[in-house]
């Protein structure tokens, strides 16, 4: 057993990690991916909103200010909702299945 002040170290080999559930390698990639994607994009945003769109720095701090404060009350309700109704797979595939709705509604035919 480790003492005060030393901490013990997981051993990591193939066994450990074949025992994590499929279910949670899959989840852990599209989290990965979308994390990904999302950074792209997040990078690139602001300099589109103000060369592009004309948009100024104010008018791009309230874009985002608003983002932020979308995300945190989203992320609060759907962790009570969790909560509540025991079940965090549904809440949690849903939330990562309505993740690219918007990106797929502002598509033009």
């Amino acid at each position: 057993m480790a003492g005060p002040g030393k901490t013990r170290r997981a051993k990591l080999d193939l066994a450990t990690l074949g025992a994590i559930p499929a279910g949670i390698w899959t989840l852990g990639f599209v989290s990965l991916l979308m994390d990904i994607s999302s950074e792209m994009i997040h990078a690139l945003l602001p300099s589109y909103l103000v060369t592009v769109l004309g948009a100024s720095m104010l008018e791009v701090g309230i874009i985002e200010g608003i983002a932020e404060a979308t995300a945190s009350i989203t992320k609060l309700f759907s962790g009570i909702l969790s909560d509540s109704l025991g079940r965090r797979k549904l809440v949690a595939a849903t939330g990562y299945g309505l993740r690219p709705l918007p990106s797929l509604s502002s598509r033009s035919p």
